[in-house]
């Protein structure tokens, strides 16, 4: 029996893989549904297919669904996120051209120091540095803003930031439209196998536990379709669990690397999920451990505070009120709905539904349902602390 089937909208990129696992592993069998997974050509069309009832739940940039709830973009649907997908699993690269400009000004490009490269880049691009990013409302925005007003610039006002399809990026980067690109993998990976360019470093470099993308279905969907809701957020969840396991990894790549999905080849998207990845065309490797993650550390929780970060930076970039932004923001996050999913399955759950963020420096012990969850680093490169309990 097949199960209910579900429309899911879905980009191809290696944090679309826990979608394309539930499907074709079976964890979506096992809760009676099955996922139609429909490719997408751009953000903003993927954005409208899942506002306007073409699908009924969607990858989606965890900005998105924030960025909606504000009044932001010009699509008013309400959307709710019911679980992170993926946590990290960007990258920043830059024209063959740049890179060049950057070393011969004396850049150690160690793909670990985010605040001695984002010197080094802006010091060799000059003014109206133009980066490439998958969508203005996204992770890949938010950081590089936060990433160069850290250091000292102007951003966003004093860079050209451009919007350009994930796929597309290595195109863009060769045919000069931009200098340089923050996207998710394996399309930073593909500038590199074309010889476009190179990457200087990832983005958990500059936070490194920042959501990445996220399970979005309408607020109303969720509302009028509790079981199948509880069920999507359940398949989900047990296919982050097989893919967070490392033998996991071949098939994973296999799977993602199929024409209807990603469409790459395997070896270039197992870069991303062993962390071990070619940062250049002279064939350089950098380790990058925890590049992306599907499951460890309460990867999949929906934590309201990573929520209320994307709004008050939001807040700041758009001039809206800050505490306003951030308590909207809170409301997308559904840790509720996640939590009565997996009330009766081996998840262990965080007590909380927000905490400080930035802070944790070490495997930590924190309170859950089981006792037995531990949190990973998640600290801004600039040492910074957001507590979402403080107001503006």
């Amino acid at each position: 029996m097949r199960g209910t089937v579900l429309p899911v909208g879905y980009m191809p990129l290696v944090d679309a893989a826990p979608l394309i696992v539930a499907q074709e592993m079976g964890f979506a069998a096992e809760e009676g549904i099955a996922l139609d997974l429909q490719k997408a050509p751009s953000w903003s069309s993927l954005r409208d297919m899942l506002a306007f009832g073409r699908v009924d739940a969607a990858h989606m940039l965890s900005p998105v669904p924030v960025a909606m709830a504000m009044g932001l973009g010009g699509v008013a649907s309400q959307i709710s996120a019911l679980s992170v997908l993926s946590v990290n699993g960007n990258v920043i690269g830059v024209s063959n051209r740049l890179a060049d400009k950057m070393r011969a000004a004396g850049a150690t490009i160690d793909f670990k120091d985010a605040a001695a490269t984002g010197r080094a880049l802006m010091e060799a691009a000059g003014a109206g540095l133009r980066i490439g990013v998958p969508f203005p409302f996204s992770m890949h925005a938010e950081l590089l803003y936060y990433w160069l007003s850290s250091l000292g610039y102007s951003a966003p006002q004093g860079i050209d930031i451009r919007t350009v399809p994930p796929p597309l990026m290595a195109e863009a980067l060769g045919a000069g439209e931009i200098d340089a690109f923050c996207v998710g993998e394996p399309w930073g990976s593909i500038a590199v196998e074309k010889e476009l360019g190179e990457l200087i470093l990832p983005c958990s470099a500059i936070w490194e536990f920042a959501p990445e993308k996220v399970l979005a279905v309408r607020n109303d969907w969720a509302k009028a379709e509790p079981d199948l809701t509880a069920r999507l957020i359940r398949a989900v969840w047990r296919a982050g669990k097989w893919l967070g396991d490392p033998q996991s990894r071949t098939t994973a790549a296999e799977l993602l690397a199929r024409p209807e999905y990603v469409d790459v080849p395997a070896e270039v998207i197992d870069r991303a999920l062993t962390g071990r990845l070619v940062v250049s065309p002279r064939g350089e490797e950098r380790q990058v451990d925890r590049f992306v993650e599907f499951h460890a550390g309460a990867a999949s929780f929906p934590w309201r505070s990573q929520a209320a970060w994307i709004g008050q930076q939001l807040a700041a970039r758009m001039g809206v009120d800050r505490d306003q932004a951030m308590q909207t923001a809170r409301e997308v996050f559904r840790s509720d709905l996640y939590r009565r999913a997996l009330s009766n399955v081996t998840a262990d759950i965080p007590g909380a539904s927000e905490k400080v963020e930035g802070g944790i420096d070490n495997r930590q012990a924190v309170a859950s349902q089981e006792g037995k969850l531990f949190l990973g680093p998640d600290q801004f490169f600039d040492g910074r602390i957001f507590d979402p309990y403080e107001s503006a």
